[in-house]
């Protein structure tokens, strides 16, 4: 199968590889042919044998021509996506599916005017799609069926984990899952409860550490003797004060954002973040792989 990636950002790199490494052949373009040559040299210093099945291509039409699957990674602005697509829509071939990598812009804001919208959906990943299997899955009110199983079913022969959503909603599901973490993180922090590094702590040392496994209903499933029943009619009523204390939406104030910043930095400073970033990634596939060898051993 041939796939094209387009836009050949950070995201849009990292689809490159995913791709590449499953056998499949990737024409990846960019506007600026430096970006794609970039993507190129990240799949190669990552799987040597992955880069003989990557090709940069100067010419957009080139690329999609024979594409049977289009990863579109632009830029996450509405009228860049709109005319990029009104351009793809008459370059693809009659049966080439689109997959947007956007973050948070539904795929009906962009595709509606085209001949090819049932053709057309959100593949949105998490970043850095190589490392992380997640890729949401979201139709427009007029994708067809057979395409949301098409890539469903790539999604899955590349190695990352889809989720399907039943019909387009704001943020979909992670950043939704995310945003109420981050409301409640800042607040803890604006309130003076505790600093930033110890909101970090909470996650990294003890609830991300069973949600990186299990996730927030596998978890309190097994937090009461009889399951996730006994556990709601315990502790619902809790989780429902503290529902109705968080129902307090806030804006992320500029002083709140420069004093967690002023932290931030002062634990890694502003020139060490590139070196964070990659410590981040080796760290990402070491516990993707050990999870691969614990639930080899235990199941999943």
């Amino acid at each position: 199968m041939k796939v094209a990636v387009i836009g050949c950002g950070t995201v849009g790199s990292s689809w490159a590889l995913v791709f590449a490494r499953a056998g499949h052949e990737v024409a990846i373009y960019d506007k600026a042919v430096s970006a794609a040559e970039a993507a190129a040299g990240q799949v190669a210093d990552n799987d040597g044998r992955a880069a003989g099945r990557v090709t940069v291509v100067a010419d957009l039409a080139a690329a999609l021509s024979g594409a049977d699957y289009i990863q579109e990674s632009a830029p996450e602005r509405l009228a860049i996506k709109r005319e990029l697509y009104q351009t793809l829509d008459g370059l693809i071939g009659e049966n080439a599916v689109i997959g947007s990598s956007t973050s948070g812009l539904p795929a009906s804001s962009f595709t509606e005017t085209l001949s090819c919208r049932g053709r057309c959906l959100v593949a949105h990943p998490i970043n850095p799609p190589h490392l992380i299997p997640l890729v949401e899955l979201v139709p427009a009110p007029w994708t067809a069926s057979g395409t949301l199983d098409f890539v469903r079913r790539l999604m899955e022969q590349v190695g990352q984990k889809p989720i399907t959503l039943a019909r387009e909603i704001n943020g979909f599901v992670v950043n939704r899952l995310q945003s109420a973490l981050l409301a409640e993180a800042f607040r803890l922090v604006q309130d003076g409860v505790c600093p930033a590094h110890d909101v970090d702590r909470a996650v990294a040392d003890g609830l991300g550490l069973r949600w990186s496994f299990l996730g927030p209903f596998a978890t309190i499933d097994l937090n009461a003797a009889n399951g996730i029943a006994e556990y709601c009619a315990n502790l619902g009523p809790m989780y429902y004060g503290l529902a109705k204390e968080q129902a307090d939406p806030r804006e992320w104030d500029a002083g709140l954002v420069g004093e967690i910043e002023e932290k931030m930095r002062a634990a890694v400073p502003e020139a060490t973040l590139p070196a964070r970033r990659a410590w981040r990634d080796r760290f990402l596939g070491s516990i993707v792989e050990a999870k691969k060898e614990i639930e080899k051993a235990l199941g999943a």
